[in-house]
């Protein structure tokens, strides 16, 4: 399968965040995109490959770019390297060439995608499904999102902020089971994709199939509301097997490297 319809969601998803935020940054530098929210958590203030790397020398091109450009802005940044943008000798080399550049490895995800899902295999759970829409949802999709992704409150609510929830291209959704937040995912489109997001369930709430249950309600609305897309998503090596019996595929994998800001 080809791998960047999943690349190429990703950044949309940084686009929309980013877009009217007075901090935020989206531009795009020879073989370099550039998707930055301006905020603290530096994860959010992203640099992407744009093109293929066929030498050591020019990914250091693209890492230098991509640095002086977050250096001008005082900012910690990070670089989410497709691996398929690389070529086998510079993917060797790829975490010790980003050490050089004050940049460390703090994630590896594999790229999914599927044509379409599969029925579910077992009973799921009913959850009480809510769109993001109220400080109230917000909050609650906040707090999950904090605890699950290991993020300080405070850098979680930056990047999902007050006016978050007119973002509509950016959908996120909380799953309620008798009152309690259970269950978060998100979705966004993009040329004829549709990515998932932010999928996470309270830690007390886990193995019940509370995941899966709000991944396919998110997957379901936004098929209804954009038509039916290439599914996309990016997932933790935890979560792979659900998403497999789901009928996603691995097509690439994707590290994020973080400067030391």
């Amino acid at each position: 399968m080809n791998f960047h319809p999943v690349e190429e969601n990703l950044r949309q998803s940084f686009r929309i965040l980013a877009a009217g935020r007075p901090g935020a940054d989206v531009a795009e530098l020879p073989g370099v995109s550039i998707a930055s929210l301006g905020v603290t958590f530096q994860m959010f203030n992203a640099a992407y490959l744009s093109s293929p790397v066929e030498t050591h020398e020019e990914m250091e091109i693209r890492l230098q770019i991509a640095r002086e450009h977050f250096e001008a802005r005082a900012s910690a940044w990070s670089f989410w390297i497709c691996e398929d943008w690389l070529s086998r000798a510079v993917r060797r080399r790829i975490t010790r060439t980003c050490q050089s550049f004050g940049l460390h490895l703090v994630s590896e995800m594999p790229g999914l995608s599927a044509e379409a899902i599969e029925p579910a295999r077992r009973n799921l759970p009913e959850l009480d499904v809510r769109r993001v829409d109220s400080k109230e949802t917000l909050q609650d999709f906040r707090e999950i999102g904090s605890t699950c992704f290991h993020v300080p409150p405070a850098w979680f609510s930056e990047v999902f902020n007050e006016e978050f929830p007119a973002r509509a291209a950016f959908a996120c959704f909380v799953g309620y089971s008798r009152g309690l937040p259970i269950a978060t995912a998100a979705s966004v489109p993009s040329d004829g994709a549709i990515g998932i997001y932010n999928v996470a369930t309270a830690p007390a709430h886990r193995e019940r199939g509370y995941a899966e249950a709000i991944t396919r309600y998110a997957i379901g609305t936004a098929i209804q509301e954009h038509g039916q897309g290439r599914l996309i998503l990016q997932s933790t090596w935890q979560g792979l097997s659900l998403y497999e019996r789901m009928g996603f595929r691995a097509v690439t994998r994707f590290s994020v490297y973080n400067s030391r800001r």
